[in-house]
């Protein structure tokens, strides 16, 4: 029992940090997400085939109308938070994402047409039209500009803005 109630408490912090709607398209992706990680746990073969088929047969239909692709494959931290979710929103499955990352619409973190993925620190905040490519890693606390490629690595508590990426220290603690 004590799996479900941390299970269902994860939801309901999803659903609270999401606007307290069920209509909300963050939402119900990150909630598909979660079953999607479930799915490929168990430990039955037939268990986890049949719900990876019904895990595929809904993301068919929640991607194509939210456009955000939250693969089970990739690890996602606690509190991911969608901030707007009115555009796309694609991770790659190998991707490595820490807790509490912050991410607005359009916003693509993946490969540069070689092997590996991001790996993204805690507290991380991703502006509009960014994109996070190669086997780099983000530090904590980082702040990525809207409009940002980013293909380097990045120290924590910086800030990172522009195309191609410049990375700047935080100027103060309250940055």
């Amino acid at each position: 029992m004590g799996t479900f109630a941390a299970a269902w408490n994860v939801v309901r912090a999803d659903y609270r940090r999401h606007g307290s709607r069920v209509t909300n398209g963050a939402f119900v992706s990150l909630l598909l997400y979660r079953y999607g990680r479930w799915a490929l746990r168990r430990r039955s073969r037939v268990a986890r085939v049949l719900a990876s088929k019904l895990y595929g047969i809904c993301n068919l239909f929640v991607a194509n109308v939210t456009k955000i692709w939250l693969p089970p494959q990739a690890t996602i931290g606690a509190d991911l938070h969608i901030v707007n979710n009115e555009g796309s929103l694609s991770i790659h499955p190998d991707a490595i994402i820490g807790d509490r990352l912050g991410v607005m619409h359009n916003i693509t973190i993946g490969t540069n047409m070689r092997p590996g993925a991001p790996v993204i620190g805690n507290d991380v905040f991703i502006g509009v039209n960014s994109t996070v490519l190669g086997a780099i890693h983000i530090g904590d606390r980082v702040r990525i500009g809207a409009n940002t490629a980013v293909t380097t690595d990045v120290p924590s508590d910086s800030i990172v803005i522009g195309s191609p990426a410049r990375v700047y220290p935080r100027l103060g603690p309250f940055q």
